[in-house]
């Protein structure tokens, strides 16, 4: 079982379109990791930037992409007590952290400069086998299932935005830009939170819009000022930015309320173009959320076990990992909200 080789989805260079199926060998587990089989991945906005070639973050080509899976443990190496063969569980994305590095030791291990993730830094989970510490894992309730559960992962990006790093209140005025998987999951949170919540897309996101209605989110396509200020007439109280370009940030400037909250968890490379004094002028407090921890993955795994937080709606299909090009092409071009994908 833990010989031989394996099917894998490999991003083996910079350039664009450098994505493809290979064979390789199945990993070897030391200290402290245990081998996992995955079940099922789920194909990330990273995964597709990856492919078209438009990240901003370092990769260690080549690598095996995914980065949102669970499986069940099938070897457990060195040192690892807590877990066993059998297991059904989900891991956290820092592969590598440093234990050493101040923010590790306050718990903030996502935030430790040499953090290096599955999918970018080490060889993710786009794979039958994958290596994980044991750190990472955290156990998956039996009537939780694997196509569920793999999207833990994104859940807990959303709820590390909204519910850690952004002030909302009962009543509060939420504008979503982005109606990728995480902003609505973002949307989904914030209503959780007791918030009022509209997301707002172009005329290319009508696919998964209509999939953020199911929701009960009010969706715009373009312009969501009139919706921001519905009241008072001052702007939304907080703005979610998930859109992954960087001229949102202009939008979310002009929508926001003065005292207002800007939250940025969408990645954009592309340099402002635009002055920032609107902030300054608003008394605007701008808050980045990158990743999550340990508290926020049990608590999400909780929401999702006991069906408060349900991402099925967003799950546009299941693929064998041989099929991937299909799956991330109707992600991209928005024809599903998250492809998820399974091992052969």
């Amino acid at each position: 079982m833990t010989n031989g080789k394996m099917t894998a989805v490999v991003n083996y260079a910079a350039a664009k379109g450098s994505v493809e199926v290979r064979e390789i060998d199945v990993p070897t587990i030391g200290e402290g990791e245990v081998l996992l089989q995955v079940a099922n991945v789920g194909v990330c906005g990273s995964d597709l930037h990856q492919w078209t070639g438009d990240h901003s973050w370092q990769v260690n080509y080549p690598v095996v992409l995914g980065h949102e899976f669970g499986g069940v443990i099938v070897a457990t190496g060195p040192g690892v007590r807590s877990w066993k063969e059998g297991d059904r569980v989900v891991s956290e994305t820092a592969a590598v952290i440093d234990p050493d590095n101040p923010m590790t030791r306050r718990g903030l291990y996502n935030l430790d400069p040499s953090r290096k993730g599955f999918g970018y830094g080490v060889d993710g989970a786009m794979t039958r086998y994958v290596r994980v510490p044991a750190r990472c894992l955290h156990r998956v309730p039996d009537n939780l299932p694997f196509e569920v559960a793999c999207l833990t992962e994104p859940c807990c990006v959303a709820y590390n935005a909204v519910v850690e790093n952004t002030r909302i209140k009962p009543g509060d005025r939420v504008v979503v830009l982005g109606p990728g998987t995480i902003g609505i999951l973002c949307a989904v949170v914030a209503r959780l939170c007791g918030a009022q919540v509209a997301i707002t897309g172009l005329e290319g996101d009508a696919r998964r819009l209509e999939v953020a209605k199911q929701y009960g989110l009010t969706t715009i396509i373009g312009d969501a000022t009139d919706w921001a200020r519905e009241g008072d007439g001052l702007g939304a109280d907080v703005v979610i930015d998930a859109t992954g370009v960087s001229i949102a940030m202009n939008t979310a400037m002009a929508l926001v309320r003065p005292n207002g909250q800007i939250t940025k968890v969408g990645w954009g490379p592309q340099p402002l173009g635009f002055c920032l004094d609107p902030i300054v002028a608003k008394n605007v407090t701008v808050k980045g959320s990158f990743s999550h921890n340990w508290p926020v993955w049990e608590r999400v795994i909780l929401l999702l076990a006991n069906g408060q937080l349900d991402v099925k709606p967003i799950i546009g299909g299941v693929w064998p990992v041989t099929e991937w090009h299909e799956a991330f092409e109707k992600m991209y071009r928005g024809e599903v909200v998250k492809s998820v994908l399974k091992p052969v």
